[in-house]
């Protein structure tokens, strides 16, 4: 039996000695059956089809040295380089693949013909020789789809707007794109051997922490980090690290790729501001005011110690507003919230819930007096008169008064016991503050005097 035929009736017991070698190769482990062993099968048949082929002087001399001829038709040899490019395998382990065929079929043959003499042994010879033309065009192939991606990567590097590096073990630039030297505003040559810390960068010991962990756990990690560089493009960046594995699958670099993304931070913060903060005047609305007033609360608990709420409405200020106009009114509320910032402490939150309704959350307030001395503050800045030009506007407040945890343990019970002491607070007239414990022993004492039926 001639090798050609005897490959094509022995060719699946080839196959699974290929299907075994594979296995040991590290970039096929993760490759179905057939993408392994249809290649295979089809460069068997080809080598057996090119040994029943008539070869004359040219060719065999051509193929001697591993080159193929020039028919313009892909071989899969050729099919099976690309593929394997593609599939991130290694030249070694685009070799290794049929040096095992080379392998396997020499030793099903040597056990079908222990000795090797005439046209067995030109067979043999005619088949090593074709072995070493797919070997060939495998790798040329292999190159030039590798050439092919290394411009196009190259291109992509180059055109990318986001500055993509590469960084050593050690933390050193070893590659940065245009977008990075652009951002340094500095040659890439002047980049290259540096770190984050010999070029003073602010963030460099979060980014080398950071770094150091992608090292060790070849891990992805994105982080954020505020710089102002030379160039002054940007200030606060986003940045994806991601480790760089050698055949072995040891971490030797890692690349970072960064992006400005000052201008969606600036919108999302002025878009969380207004959410959260007075237009108007400019203080923490309801919102801001009853998460702030739980953190208060909890804090408050955690330490033991009180916390007073003040709920406070201007009296007379419809008045105002209806007979001057709304932007008059407007005025009037501004003004009134910078009288009220300076009544209290910076710790201390002032509010506006809505309207000519205002709070402050005074912490640690220690003692009862201390709480008195700053709505009697509030009441007096508040009593002064306003300025509308020459026009004198006159307004006052009242102001009711709550204790955590003496009067409610939840933000929305102590706002709402406060409320209730303020309104007794106005219907007692101008310029008033109303304790709740006080409301609550009046409401007692008002009730056991009440006669028996």
């Amino acid at each position: 039996m001639r090798l050609a035929a005897f490959i094509r009736a022995e060719i699946e017991s080839i196959l699974s000695d290929w299907e075994a070698f594979s296995k040991t190769l590290y970039h096929a482990k993760n490759m179905n059956k057939s993408g392994l062993r249809d290649h295979a099968r089809e460069m068997l048949l080809e080598i057996a089809d090119d040994l029943d082929s008539q070869q004359d002087e040219y060719e065999q001399a051509a193929k001697s040295k591993g080159c193929a001829p020039m028919d313009g038709e892909e071989t899969w040899a050729e099919v099976h380089g690309e593929d394997r490019q593609t599939s991130g395998f290694t030249v070694i382990e685009t070799v290794s693949e049929f040096r095992a065929l080379r392998a396997s079929v020499v030793s099903h043959w040597s056990k079908e013909h222990p000795t090797l003499a005439g046209q067995r042994l030109e067979d043999l010879t005619r088949f090593h020789e074709a072995i070493d033309k797919a070997v060939a065009e495998s790798l040329e192939q292999y190159a030039t789809v590798k050439e092919m991606e290394t411009r196009l990567f190259g291109a992509i590097l180059l055109a990318s707007p986001d500055p993509i590096y590469v960084l050593d073990l050690e933390g050193r630039f070893i590659y940065a794109n245009k977008a990075t030297a652009d951002l340094f505003a500095m040659e890439p040559e002047a980049i290259i051997g540096k770190s984050t810390f010999d070029l003073g960068f602010s963030f460099a010991s979060d980014f080398q922490r950071n770094l150091d962990k992608v090292i060790a756990d070849q891990s992805t990690y994105r982080g954020k980090f505020v710089h102002t560089f030379a160039s002054g493009l940007g200030e606060r960046f986003e940045y994806l690290l991601a480790p760089v594995l050698d055949e072995q699958q040891e971490t030797e670099a890692t690349v970072c790729i960064s992006r400005d993304i000052t201008e969606q931070a600036i919108a999302d913060e002025k878009v969380w501001h207004n959410a959260h903060y007075d237009l108007l005047t400019g203080l923490p609305n309801r919102r801001l005011f009853l998460d702030r007033l739980e953190q208060e609360i909890k804090h408050a608990k955690r330490r033991s110690r009180p916390l007073g709420l003040l709920f406070m409405d201007l009296d007379g200020f419809k008045d105002v507003n209806d007979s001057l106009g709304h932007e008059a009114g407007d005025r009037i509320l501004s003004d009134v919230a910078d009288r009220l910032a300076n009544c209290v402490r910076a710790n201390d939150t002032v509010a506006r819930l809505g309207g000519d309704e205002f709070t402050v959350i005074l912490t640690g307030a220690e003692q009862r007096e201390d709480v008195e001395h700053v709505a009697q503050t509030i009441i007096d800045a508040l009593a002064r008169p306003f300025h509308m030009g020459e026009e004198r506007i006159q307004i006052s407040v009242s102001i009711g008064i709550s204790f955590y945890p003496e009067a409610a343990a939840t933000p929305d019970a102590l706002l709402e016991a406060a409320d209730k002491a303020m309104y007794k607070a106005k219907k007692a007239g101008s310029n008033q503050m109303c304790f709740h414990d006080t409301l609550d022993k009046a409401n007692t004492l008002r009730s056991q005097s009440l006669p028996t039926q």
